[in-house]
């Protein structure tokens, strides 16, 4: 585990990978998609901006004047900026902390923000990826677990599917380059189980256990039945 003391010797991981093991791409979620994907920055602040125009319009329909009604909106307003200004700065924080690595052999997940961690997630224990790109570019990468394999909600978030508690399933989240960085990982999935001879997995395709879904509204499509 890293921490403030000693540094990482390869950013993101705790160690230096061993010999054999190539790091094959490295991220981390955007500001922007991390408050909008994430935080729903947009969602919050909206919904103070239409309380404080409806309450504008209350006053004035009461016939209030409009100084009134200015100071009717101003509280909401206040709030719209108090709460957009705290959610920015916890995307911020998730955006400036969390690295996710691909290696040829692991997909490794440095996050926490109180606490810092690293989850090393060979490919062999991964089931299926869930590919979920968003509208204007990005999305997320969910990572199905195989097996008993049981990650805390708690631990991971936000870096986990939403809704799904048991088991929670690890995301990669608000990446820019998602479709990049899940062609990469079917790539180095398909090769790291054909070198284990893993007759767990299917292999069909160029990238296999890569579920791709387009979802303009950013809403999540189902995971793969099993």
């Amino acid at each position: 585990m890293p921490n403030d003391i000693i540094p990482e010797p390869v950013r993101g991981l705790p160690e230096a990978p061993p010999e054999g093991e190539r790091i094959l791409w490295q991220g981390a979620p955007s500001l922007r998609r991390a408050a909008m994907q994430v935080f729903k920055v947009h969602w919050i602040v909206g919904w103070f901006v239409l309380l404080a125009v409806w309450r504008a319009g209350a006053v004035m329909a009461e016939g209030g004047p409009a100084s009134e009604a200015m100071v009717a909106a101003f509280w909401s307003l206040l709030a719209a900026a108090l709460a957009g200004a705290i959610l920015l700065l916890m995307a911020w924080s998730v955006a400036h902390t969390a690295i996710y690595t691909i290696t040829n052999r692991r997909v490794g997940m440095r996050i926490g923000v109180a606490l810092t961690l690293t989850l090393n997630l060979p490919h062999q224990w991964i089931e299926s990826a869930d590919l979920v790109r968003w509208r204007g570019g990005g999305g997320d990468i969910a990572l199905k677990m195989k097996g008993e394999t049981r990650l805390s909600y708690l631990v991971l978030w936000p870096h986990a599917r939403p809704w799904k508690l048991n088991p929670a399933i690890p995301m990669l989240r608000g990446l820019d380059d998602a479709d990049a960085a899940a062609r990469i990982l079917g790539e180095a999935a398909v090769a790291r189980i054909a070198e284990l001879g893993d007759p767990g997995h299917t292999v069909t395709g160029h990238t296999p256990d890569i579920e791709t879904d387009d979802l303009p509204r950013g809403d999540f499509a189902p995971m793969p039945a099993e």
